[in-house]
């Protein structure tokens, strides 16, 4: 697989590079298990845990009035989905092989491959967990109903890709400050626990409560994502654009703070780890 190869022809690079990355998600995939499909079961039980205590919750806590009408599970897994979605693929591309891994030293391995390949493991693993799930609901307990299935699928990809843009400026400070990068990139996991709104709609907050939550793009996506889920919906204090601009802004900083990065990499920054 990492052997050099000399190519007469922009489409032989462009298949070579697509041969690597395939191999590469497949071992990103397979990074959480031996076999690929108990770690996409793990995924699956992952999030079914996840929704079934958030229904707990609205039920225990007499929350479900605040809810938007219609399906309430549906309402719960709009929310987890895209919630998930974010939070994977910021850990995936933060945690992504950088210009000092031993991974680099084979060619035609390089960080793009290694950005590409874990962003799209993880979309691959979210896109089937979510299509199961929403199967065997649709199947085992009542039909569901999408008002536009397009653009819900849509703010989906909109929340993994805001995720990588978010895990690439993470991937870039990484070398640089590992530890505080760490953490840093852990303490925005589990902000998002409460910032991502998955638990409340926007049209229900205040104003006051509004501004602590809408410099959050996944908080965008997923009342977004609400509006086109639900036709009884319509979100009024987001914007889909927003996130939008945002995720290409931080992929740019991203991609400029990682080629600084693999133009000033030493090997003995592994050291410090």
């Amino acid at each position: 697989m990492f052997r050099h190869r000399h190519h007469k022809s922009l489409f032989g690079g462009a298949v070579t590079m697509a041969e690597v990355i395939f191999h590469s998600v497949v071992r990103s995939v397979r990074s959480k298990h031996n076999n690929a499909f108990v770690a996409i079961g793990l995924n699956m039980l992952q999030v079914m845990v996840f929704i079934a205590a958030f229904y707990v919750m609205f039920s225990v806590l007499d929350l479900r009035r605040s809810a938007v009408r219609g399906d309430f599970l549906l309402y719960v897994m709009s929310g987890i989905f895209l919630y998930m979605s974010h939070i994977k693929a910021v850990g995936a591309v933060a945690g992504a092989a950088g210009a000092n891994s031993p991974m680099m030293l084979h060619a035609p391995m390089n960080t793009v491959i290694s950005i590409v390949s874990a962003a799209l493991g993880v979309l691959y693993i979210q896109l089937l967990t979510m299509f199961v799930i929403l199967f065997g609901y649709h199947v085992a307990v009542t039909p569901i109903y999408i008002y536009d299935p397009i653009s819900a699928f849509g703010m989906v990809l909109l929340a993994w890709f805001t995720g990588c843009a978010v895990g690439l400026v993470f991937m870039a400070l990484k070398p640089w400050f590992p530890s505080a990068t760490s953490v840093m990139s852990t303490v925005y996991q589990r902000a998002n626990m409460i910032a991502s709104g998955k638990m409340f709609l926007a049209n229900s907050l205040p104003s006051f409560m509004l501004s602590l939550f809408d410099w959050n793009p996944l908080f965008h996506c997923i009342d977004q994502s609400r509006g086109f889920v639900f036709i009884n919906y319509n979100p009024m204090h987001s914007s889909w654009q927003y996130a939008a601009w945002v995720a290409i802004v931080l992929i740019m900083l991203g991609l400029m703070g990682e080629f600084y990065t693999r133009r000033h990499v030493s090997l003995s920054w592994g050291a410090r780890r």
